[in-house]
């Protein structure tokens, strides 16, 4: 399984974080990182600023991209000051940007784990029985839920390895062995 995959639906950009707000005067953000690729926002580091998708976002009063100046930890989340801006009323321009790198930066996953970015999109089957696409992943407190979705019904499918028998990200396919009656019950509309 490779991040470099052949599939066409993959997105050219992944997120890796989100300006949460202004710290003090100097121009200072808080990111909420959504990224655990280590170094991912040392100094030196370039990102461009995205929507909420992971897109290139054309704001005209920001540069396309933002190079990382400092940083530091913060209470869960980095303090990052960027090159190109200056003081507080610069740093509340930034407030919830999301911020991106180009998937080819991204190094593979290790083995057996996935990237959210790698499930999305992925047809799930059921035997012969083809369930869905996940079309969005979700933290329940107990693990990842994928969302599958196929004509207007919505199932979710809990991400654990006993339900999995095989996860194909390249070709965009999950095999699943489902407990008897879990489609049924847990399809909505």
């Amino acid at each position: 399984m490779s991040s470099r995959s052949s599939r066409t639906d993959l997105p050219e950009t992944v997120l890796v974080g989100r300006v949460l707000r202004p710290h003090g005067l100097r121009g200072e953000v808080v990111i909420q990182l959504l990224s655990d690729v280590p170094g991912r926002l040392d100094p030196g580091s370039s990102l461009l600023v995205a929507d909420e998708e992971g897109r290139p976002a054309r704001r005209p009063t920001l540069p396309a991209r933002l190079e990382v100046e400092s940083s530091r930890p913060h209470k869960g989340g980095v303090l990052v000051r960027f090159a190109a801006v200056v003081g507080r009323e610069g740093a509340d321009a930034l407030r919830d940007v999301h911020l991106a790198v180009e998937r080819s930066s991204v190094p593979p996953a290790p083995a057996g784990t996935y990237y959210h970015y790698e499930l999305c999109g992925c047809r799930c089957f059921e035997g012969d029985r083809e369930l869905g696409t996940v079309v969005e992943l979700a933290e329940d407190g107990g693990g990842l839920l994928l969302i599958v979705e196929r004509e207007g019904q919505r199932l979710p499918v809990p991400f654990v390895a006993r339900f999995l028998k095989e996860v194909d990200v390249d070709k965009g396919e999950i095999r699943l062995e489902l407990p008897p009656g879990l489609v049924e019950t847990c399809a909505s509309t």
